[in-house]
């Protein structure tokens, strides 16, 4: 890579987040088993990662204030490139909770797989999440234990998610209810975002 090359791809991230963001995402990225460049966008609180001994693999993403990450012994949570968790985002991962590519994760989100307790003393259940690339999450959405959400879904603002989403599926509802299939192939964007990381790669 020659140097034009390389001032043009730190231009085009400066772009995107402060030089400060990109400190307190390296400062963030030590706590990850395996990291790629994170950024943390400016404002309180800054986002947390509680780590109880399992694995935690994050691509280039980028957090927002408030963000919590938390992995029980034993689990694995793995973020792929190009997805953003907005402000006060939760994810707590007893088992193993996998978010794909290219993803938009509203504010005050929760994804677990795991009840947190059993009843009368039980131990809790857990069950691996997954969600596809190209996901987009409303506000406030609830994903719960063993659910899956398949490519280009759109899980609508308040949605408790108890049970799979098909690819291109649009959820409403407390009850998460299917409304609709997206077409396959229909833009949206993700796709500009992956038409802009094809224009600037990361470093």
């Amino acid at each position: 890579m020659n140097l034009s090359n390389l001032l043009k791809r730190v231009r085009a991230r400066l772009r995107q987040a402060p030089p400060s963001a990109y400190l307190w995402g390296w400062l963030l990225r030590r706590k990850f088993t395996k990291g790629g460049i994170i950024v943390a966008m400016p404002g309180w609180p800054k986002p947390r990662v509680i780590n109880h001994g399992g694995e935690i693999h994050v691509e280039n993403c980028a957090f927002f204030p408030g963000v919590r990450l938390e992995v029980w012994k034993g689990g694995r949570m793995v973020i792929g490139g190009g997805t953003y968790l907005n402000r006060n985002t939760e994810v707590i991962a007893q088992q193993e909770v996998r978010i794909g590519r290219h993803c938009m994760i509203a504010w005050d989100v929760v994804i677990m797989d795991t009840d947190q307790h059993g009843i009368d003393g039980a131990l809790p259940v857990a069950k691996p999440v997954v969600i596809g690339n190209h996901v987009w999450i409303g506000c406030r959405a609830l994903i719960l234990k063993g659910v899956h959400i398949g490519d280009h879904a759109v899980i609508g603002a308040g949605a408790i998610v108890t049970h799979d989403v098909p690819p291109g599926g649009i959820v409403t509802g407390p009850a998460a209810t299917l409304r609709a299939v997206r077409p396959r192939g229909s833009p949206d964007a993700g796709d500009r975002q992956r038409q802009e990381d094809e224009t600037h790669p990361p470093a």
